[in-house]
């Protein structure tokens, strides 16, 4: 059975997950009304991957003998300043998710619940790929730039890490 704190604490992961999926779309959204088609392909992705990490999760709560409970989400931004803004607030993101998942860790070898310990290690490989792979475009964004070519660039190299991203 599912320790109280464990399933409360994995609900409220649950409600961070399906912000993150709102998050990443409002975001594409906002790149495709840019012409940013690569951006907002790239981030369409995302948001379903946060969708599939959230119903994950969802699903291990009611297996383990808890009540998985469906999330209100708030609404997030609608407006970005830049692409770079997108991608910067798109670590921040990642690294508070890192936080949390980490702080889950924790709470589970408190409270001895070891499968739950074990079923999270996923998620603590996960946000190490994640917060690797916004560095990696901010780190393209840096060096190219987002002048003249450089946004074209940046826009069409994050529209080819999506289309790595479906094939894996």
């Amino acid at each position: 059975m599912l320790p109280k704190k464990i399933q409360s604490a994995l609900n409220k992961q649950i409600s961070e997950e399906a912000y993150a999926s709102n998050y990443y779309l409002s975001m594409a959204s906002w790149c495709d009304r840019e012409g940013l088609r690569g951006s907002a392909g790239f981030l369409y992705l995302h948001a379903d991957q946060e969708k599939a990490h959230m119903m994950k999760l969802f699903h291990y709560v009611n297996e383990a003998g808890g009540h998985a409970i469906a999330p209100q989400i708030k609404e997030p931004p609608q407006e970005y300043k830049s692409v770079s803004n997108v991608f910067e607030l798109t670590l921040k993101h990642e690294q508070t998710v890192t936080r949390l998942i980490n702080e889950l860790v924790e709470l589970c070898l408190e409270e001895k619940d070891y499968s739950t310990f074990n079923f999270l290690q996923w998620y603590v490989a996960e946000q190490h790929e994640e917060e690797r792979l916004f560095k990696s475009i901010l780190d393209l964004i840096r060096i190219a730039g987002l002048e003249g070519r450089g946004l074209f660039l940046v826009d069409k190299e994050v529209g080819n890490i999506a289309g790595s991203l479906k094939k894996a």
